[in-house]
């Protein structure tokens, strides 16, 4: 069913990279002035840059996940997200490599819109195909070992729906379960009676919890006598909310709650992302208000413009993190006792200028350099002082694995308003642990967005947290 599933994808792939085409080359010879160079290097180039968008496109989003698993309405929902990417990557394209700006202009709206109306429907047709396939495909019978939770999460979420190929014989478990609608068939150890009495079955699906070692080595052991496929559920659950399964060499590995941007190419887009927005704010932006700032600073204090503060980045790695001072030149970041001191309400340590900055988060700007540099990135979970991070990395739950992603400029805890002071308020430390664990387990572009566009907001509104 795995190599089915891998076809299928790269089928919906290819098609929808096809259309693409199609819909391209059909909008330029509607064009005299792009009709005679339909095969020139220029064209070809552009074609290749818009696929290679759409691909990487498709696996952010998920499109092509188990398709025939979501309602169709979700799926367009999907698609129309792609699409605006897409388009806005072919103004993009256009804008630098164009010669006529004006057939530039009608190009991208003209391809545009015949994608918006010809790849709804090829997702429709792609659908109905699948479905009515998989309505024409014998389905696989199958035996669970297991009515537990594990086991009726399985039969709910693979075989109840219908459309990956499998149908229930019943289920072995050593706790009679007759609530079933007479699919329970009796307890573990009569695996070997009922394969000889349903000599159908082809997949053995084992859910059992896993201190049942020497049971399921037993079921296995049964199951490849009578030549049956067994696949065995991984028993996460008691220690992780979610897992992703890999091989290094032959060996099998589960990474509980697993971290989506270790995928390198997810990795390498957001990586992308940060140098294009980077690049252009220190142009259009950076270029005027970092002297104005500075220049600000410098009139109202003694003391350099940029502070500078170790602290830790992805994997513990230290960095140095860049800000605008925003405080005394003599002010101390450790106490009497040698606690961190954080920024409190009303801190004699900030100056006059500092307390705009700090309000504004102005004062994190400075960041973006390290953003060039790698070390950070626009967006992710915010990196503290290290003896924060001492402070807090034994008392705060899950506190140390914000470290597994490169930290960021602003974050979902922060425009959540988690920020500022948590001295002597474990809970509040913890609240904005919690908002960074979600945000690297639910990363995604349009999570991105969505921060940054509320960063700039806050920015506008004054951040009553801030000190």
């Amino acid at each position: 069913m795995k190599i089915y599933h891998r076809e299928r994808y790269l089928t919906r792939l290819f098609a929808d990279l096809a259309v693409i085409s199609l819909c391209y080359y059909v909008t330029r010879a509607f064009f005299p002035i792009y009709a005679e160079q339909l095969l020139s290097v220029r064209n070809v180039a552009l074609l290749g840059f818009l696929l290679s968008v759409w691909y990487f496109i498709s696996k952010f989003i998920k499109l092509y996940d188990i398709f025939l698993m979501r309602s169709l309405a979700k799926e367009l929902v999907m698609l129309f997200q792609a699409l605006i990417i897409l388009s806005g990557a072919v103004v993009a394209a256009l804008f630098f490599e164009s010669r006529e700006p004006e057939y530039s202009k009608l190009f991208a709206m003209s391809f545009s819109c015949l994608l918006f109306i010809v790849m709804p429907v090829e997702k429709y047709l792609m659908r109905w195909y699948y479905a009515s396939k998989m309505a024409e495909r014998k389905s696989i019978p199958l035996m669970i070992i297991g009515a537990g939770e594990m086991g009726m999460q399985f039969y709910n979420n693979v075989v109840e729906r219908g459309d990956m190929g499998y149908k229930l014989v019943g289920f072995l478990d050593d706790v009679k379960k007759p609530g079933l609608n007479g699919k329970y068939l009796g307890a573990t150890d009569q695996l070997n009676h009922f394969l000889h009495k349903h000599d159908e079955v082809e997949d053995v699906i084992v859910a059992l919890p896993g201190r049942e070692v020497d049971k399921i080595k037993n079921i296995i052991r049964v199951s490849e006598l009578h030549a049956k496929r067994v696949r065995v559920i991984p028993d996460y659950h008691a220690y992780a909310k979610s897992a992703s399964f890999s091989f290094i060499g032959t060996m099998p590995l589960i990474s509980p709650d697993p971290v989506l941007l270790d995928d390198p190419e997810l990795r390498i887009f957001k990586r992308i992302f940060d140098l294009v927005i980077t690049s252009i704010t220190f142009i259009f932006i950076f270029s005027w208000l970092f002297p104005v700032i500075a220049v600000l600073i410098k009139l109202t204090s003694k003391g350099p413009v940029f502070f500078k503060q170790k602290r830790w980045g992805v994997h513990k790695v230290p960095i140095i993190c860049y800000k605008f001072r925003t405080m005394m030149m003599d002010s101390r970041d450790v106490d009497e006792k040698g606690k961190y001191q954080q920024a409190r309400k009303n801190d004699p340590r900030v100056t006059k200028i500092g307390k705009f900055l700090r309000k504004t988060s102005l004062d994190e700007l400075p960041q973006f350099i390290n953003v060039l540099k790698g070390s950070m990135s626009i967006v992710g979970p915010r990196p503290h002082p290290i003896p924060l991070n001492l402070e807090s990395k034994d008392k705060i739950n899950d506190y140390m694995r914000r470290n597994l992603v490169i930290p960021g400029i602003t974050g979902w805890a922060q425009v959540n308003g988690y920020r500022g002071e948590t001295r002597n308020n474990p809970a509040k430390m913890q609240a904005r642990i919690n908002h960074d664990i979600w945000y690297i387990e639910n990363w995604s572009f349009w999570l991105d967005m969505q921060i940054i566009l509320q960063t700039v907001i806050n920015i506008f509104k004054g951040e009553k947290n801030a000190y």
